[in-house]
């Protein structure tokens, strides 16, 4: 029979260390749980104080990166206009030294000149601007290349560029006195006038027969457009108008004369007597040839007045420009007149702005070599 299996007692002494491990790891957790919960109690509450309070403390942190960025900005900004002025007093150096040292005279510098009023010359209080000179120069240097074929680079083309350069320099400086003594006397020249001056020599053909002949003309011969055009016109219109004014003298004569005329006197006698036009006075006054519309040999307004007028009738004092003149026609047909006249030769404008130049002398501030 077999002996059955002894159970084994239990070892006491292993239970109790296995309790003792399993107390001391309930007490090592217990201790973690609390620290646990400790941590999470001082976990501060998100609130708008402590959200307020984290910005500030991100910002102070990245100011530090900012402030250098503002300042490159700043550094930016100066430099930006350093190089700006830089710029503007090389462009004036650059025009300085092409108008007054070199005398440059291409398109780009006389574009400058219409924008900045450099000076050329003063003549006694009035500036003369730089814009004029060019103004002048250029035309009559186009109408010399253009139409003479006249080569600056050559050495009779410098020549002749130098002359050209006076010229344009004086008659600019006139051109300042006659304005000082058309303010002075009360003379002005309206828009009115110079456009009524452009259609008469338009009407007259002696500016070509169309807007685009009209054009090309002034194009090819003087580099101009219209309103440039105008401009000269405005110029010659005030010159004439000064001359008249101050020309007393002349206009009494002129008047002197018309009242006899208008008193019976014979018109022929009084054009011997009277006249200035030393080609017609021996004739009574008489022209030549017949004179047609567009006559160039006749000034415009002459040619406009003689054919308002019917045969036998006698205008009053007509102003040509230089001249006064009283005319006469004796035939008319519908494209030609015959016609006599007695002409009162205004004083050259120079008889007035020499004074003043004598007065009050110019100075000019570019010096023209040959």
């Amino acid at each position: 029979m077999k002996k059955s299996k002894k159970l084994k007692k239990p070892n006491l002494k292993k239970l109790s260390s296995s309790a003792a491990a399993a107390r001391n790891k309930v007490l090592r957790r217990k201790p973690a749980e609390e620290k646990m919960n400790e941590a999470i109690s001082n976990v501060p509450r998100i609130t708008n104080e402590t959200v307020t309070e984290h910005r500030e403390e991100v910002l102070k942190g990245a100011r530090k990166f900012i402030y250098p960025l503002q300042h490159s900005k700043h550094s930016i900004v100066k430099i930006s206009i350093a190089l700006l002025i830089v710029v503007i007093i090389g462009f004036f150096a650059y025009c300085v030294a092409g108008l007054y040292k070199f005398q440059v005279t291409n398109g780009f510098i006389y574009g400058v000149t219409k924008v900045i009023p450099f000076p050329v010359a003063k003549a006694g209080d009035s500036w003369v601007s730089y814009e004029s000179y060019l103004f002048e120069l250029r035309r009559n240097m186009h109408y010399y290349a253009t139409q003479q074929k006249t080569d600056f680079s050559s050495r009779s083309g410098k020549d002749q560029l130098a002359l050209l350069k006076k010229q344009a320099l004086n008659q600019v400086i006139q051109d300042a006195y006659v304005k000082q003594l058309a303010a002075k006397n009360g003379v002005r020249v309206t828009s009115t006038e110079v456009n009524n001056q452009l259609t008469l020599l338009r009407n007259e053909n002696r500016l070509g027969n169309s807007d685009r002949v009209f054009k090309e003309v002034l194009k090819e011969f003087w580099g101009w457009n219209e309103n440039d055009f105008k401009q000269e016109l405005r110029q010659q219109l005030l010159q004439q108008a000064v001359a008249v004014k101050l020309d007393t003298a002349t206009q009494a004569r002129a008047q002197a004369a018309l009242d006899q005329i208008k008193a019976g006197a014979d018109f022929a006698a009084v054009a011997t007597a009277q006249s200035d036009d030393a080609s017609t006075k021996a004739s009574g006054g008489q022209y030549p040839q017949p004179i047609t519309a567009s006559d160039r040999d006749i000034a415009p307004a002459l040619t406009d007045a003689l054919f308002k007028l019917n045969p036998n009738q006698v205008s009053g004092i007509v102003n040509a420009g230089y001249t006064l003149e009283i005319l006469k026609v004796t035939e008319k047909t519908n494209n030609s007149v015959r016609a006599a006249h007695i002409q009162f030769t205004i004083k050259p404008i120079t008889t007035y702005t020499k004074p003043l130049e004598t007065k009050n002398p110019p100075q000019k501030f570019i010096t023209i070599k040959n």
